[in-house]
């Protein structure tokens, strides 16, 4: 039986984890000798995390939570490989399966691999090549570990390439968030956002989301940011679902306008309901130029890197940097109707979980003859 740990400490690794139990379970429906054990870190709380959540993309409650909670990045990776350590000294796997790049991916690569157990990387390889970034030192840490790697782009296979590793560890997969997108899009929610009264038009207004660092933690850039948003966006709404973190900055800063609309963060099919029907989107997350590229909405991301590059070679974004005042003819472009119309990104297809169990059993079932 090949037994794998799925490690989730974050929102968007269910996303991504969602489809892959999927394809186990349906792997195990049809006689495949392969089962998994689902942990969830605890390292963020999220209260929109709740049944509904798992419910809403129908992933099974996890067989433990860590709960490892906050601190500072030493605390909190410190809390999750001490735990983990003892959860898979109790629940020993053939393979520890991680995703994305927050802390717990780092943290669980490192507790696995101390243990003499397999450690598999879903969306390896991705580079912003700034160290500044906690994310980019986790994925560092977990690819210099990896046994096996899962990959979403060509870009992603060729960092890898270049980082010395074989190309039979390499597996070009596709995208497992587009896997979750694909399979909940006729289930989006209407959040019933009014504006006056009134609901929102299609197409005719922003989705924003900030939280980096780089934007939210200096003041006046914030303002300026914040002025060039509402100096370029015309007369539409700029709907913002705002982190708690801003949240607090924007207040202390008095920042309101009234075509700036604060609202409570949303869920998963909420949120990308506005997304889909928006006219763009301005944000700072990696994942969402993700999501934009795949729904063709026009995305304009708020960072000077990104370590998603295919959703702008071949996709609907654009990287604007963190300089209010290089904002401004990126919104006169879309405002002119000019904006890229972006193409099909390859594997990006709904189908990523599928490869992954399929190689996973390529790769693991001899041994387990050979062992048996």
């Amino acid at each position: 039986m090949l037994k794998i740990t799925i490690i989730a400490g974050a929102r968007p690794n269910f996303m991504k984890i969602a489809p892959i139990i999927k394809a186990i379970e349906k792997a195990k429906s049809v006689g495949e000798v392969i089962d998994f054990r689902l942990i969830h870190t605890g390292q963020h709380y999220d209260k929109k995390m709740s049944g509904s959540f798992f419910e809403q993309l129908g992933i099974p409650e996890p067989h433990a939570n860590l709960e490892a909670g906050g601190g500072s990045q030493a605390e909190q990776t410190a809390n999750i490989m001490m735990r983990f350590e003892k959860e898979l000294q109790e629940n020993p796997a053939g393979v520890v399966l991680v995703v994305g790049d927050v802390t717990s991916t780092m943290a669980c690569s490192i507790v696995a691999k101390k243990s003499n157990t397999q450690v598999v990387h879903v969306e390896a390889g991705i580079r912003s090549g700034d160290l500044s970034m906690p994310e980019e030192i986790n994925r560092m840490v977990t690819d210099s570990i990896t046994d096996h790697f899962f990959t979403t782009s060509e870009i992603a296979n060729e960092n890898l390439r270049k980082a010395g590793v074989e190309e039979e560890r390499i597996h070009f997969v596709g995208n497992t968030m587009i896997d979750t997108l694909l399979s909940n899009i006729e289930n989006f929610i209407d959040p019933q956002i009014k504006i006056n009264g009134e609901n929102l038009e299609e197409k005719n207004y922003f989705v924003l989301t900030l939280h980096r660092p780089a934007n939210v933690d200096e003041e006046e850039k914030l303002k300026d940011m914040m002025q060039a948003i509402i100096d370029g966006t015309g007369d539409l709404p700029v709907i913002f679902p705002v982190h708690p973190r801003t949240a607090k900055i924007l207040q202390n800063l008095g920042i309101e306008h009234n075509r700036l609309h604060y609202v409570e963060p949303l869920s998963y099919l909420e949120f990308n309901y506005i997304v889909k029907n928006a006219k763009a989107v301005i944000t700072d997350s990696g994942g969402i130029t993700e999501e934009t590229t795949v729904m063709g909405v026009p995305c304009l991301t708020l960072r000077d890197n990104t370590e998603r590059p295919e959703t702008i070679t071949m996709g609907t974004n654009e990287l604007v940097g963190t300089d209010p005042k290089k904002l401004k003819p990126y919104l006169d472009k879309l405002m002119a109707g000019e904006w890229k119309k972006g193409g099909e990104i390859p594997l990006w297809d709904g189908k990523t979980a599928e490869r992954i169990v399929e190689r996973l059993l390529e790769i693991y079932q001899p041994k387990l003859e050979v062992r048996s």
